[in-house]
């Protein structure tokens, strides 16, 4: 059985059904498999400041809320998304990206930071026609997407932050001057263990779904990255050491969600809460059973609760992940997005 065969088999947590028009039909079409949902997909190259990059929009039926934009990790692509599309499809529109310096985008030299990053998520909801985004952000896309929140708040419907933190442990930020030097002597095979290792929490820590293939994924992805995604991996980390992670802006005040892995061990459920404490109106928790990967280790009950937080469904209860924490400053009601009209 391949990898992708045991990632693609996850299921939702018994009761967990998502509450989102026409998903049990969906469900129910064994043949439809990851990206399943009935729909179409358009990709488009486009230009910001001289740099090319890539997004990938699926449209399915008639819209129940906002765009769903995602912007992921930075081992992470815009086709890595893909499995989740299943579920996610029946809100309507999901917009996943490449950003330059990432995936198959141009490369983006290290003296260009999270600011520009920000400024052509901008650039592509204009591109797109797309006035206001429910935005999922994960590690380092929380990084853009939380600066893209605080620089466009305009263009933020609801804000979800996946495996976030204000700051980078400095053992982190020493292994990445490391690693660089490692990119240039070739050892590539030695960075992908460490990684996985980073990525993964230490055997020991707690129960963890798919740890064992996730952890395989996260090794063959790195370990098998040609010179041209080596040298963005390298320039990745050049540009995380020079430019600010997090800075306390002003946030919109709209509805916003931090999730954490139990036991993630690189963003600790500790730092999730300390960036809900920053976010007014934002709820904390913590997905059950998960490390860093929570949203590869349960991609369906992960999918169940972006579309549940996007529709404004309850979060309490939920079999698969711990009791929500209000840690922000309530939202008052005229700052809540108007009810979305498809």
């Amino acid at each position: 059985m391949s990898l992708d065969t045991v990632l693609a088999q996850d299921q939702e947590s018994p009761g967990a059904r998502p509450l989102i028009p026409w998903q049990e039909a969906q469900e129910a079409d064994e043949g439809a498999g990851a990206g399943g949902a009935a729909g179409r997909v358009e990709e488009r190259d486009l230009m910001f400041d001289g740099f090319r990059y890539t997004c990938r929009v699926a449209r399915h039926g008639r819209a129940t809320t906002e765009p769903l934009l995602v912007l992921g990790g930075s081992s992470q692509d815009r086709n890595s998304w893909v499995r989740h599309e299943k579920w996610l499809g029946p809100l309507g529109q999901v917009i996943t990206v490449d950003l330059p310096g990432y995936g198959t985008a141009d490369f983006l030299p290290a003296a260009y930071g999270v600011d520009f990053l920000a400024a052509a998520v901008r650039h592509l909801l204009d591109e797109l026609g797309v006035p206001r985004v429910n935005l999922v952000a994960a590690c380092y896309g929380g990084a853009v997407g939380l600066r893209f929140a605080q620089h466009y708040p305009g263009m933020l419907a609801r804000l979800l932050l996946v495996g976030m933190t204000t700051r980078i442990p400095p053992d982190y930020a020493a292994a990445m001057e490391r690693w660089s030097v490692m990119i240039e002597r070739g050892e590539t095979e030695s960075i992908a263990r460490e990684l996985a290792d980073r990525f993964m929490s230490p055997p020991g820590t707690g129960r963890v779904r798919k740890h064992a293939a996730v952890s395989r994924l996260v090794y063959q992805q790195i370990a098998g990255q040609n010179p041209e995604q080596l040298g963005k991996s390298a320039e990745h980390n050049t540009r995380l050491m020079r430019h600010e992670w997090y800075r306390p802006e002003p946030v919109p005040a709209v509805p916003s969600l931090v999730v954490t892995g139990e036991y993630d061990t690189l963003c600790t459920p500790a730092m999730g809460r300390e960036v809900a404490a920053c976010l007014p109106g934002a709820r904390f928790l913590t997905i059950d059973e998960t490390d860093h990967l929570a949203p590869v280790e349960r991609i369906a009950d992960f999918a169940d609760l972006v579309a549940r937080f996007c529709t404004d469904r309850p979060l309490e209860g939920l079999p698969y992940c711990g009791r929500p924490e209000i840690l922000g400053t309530a939202v008052a009601s005229p700052a809540r997005p108007v009810p979305f009209l498809a």
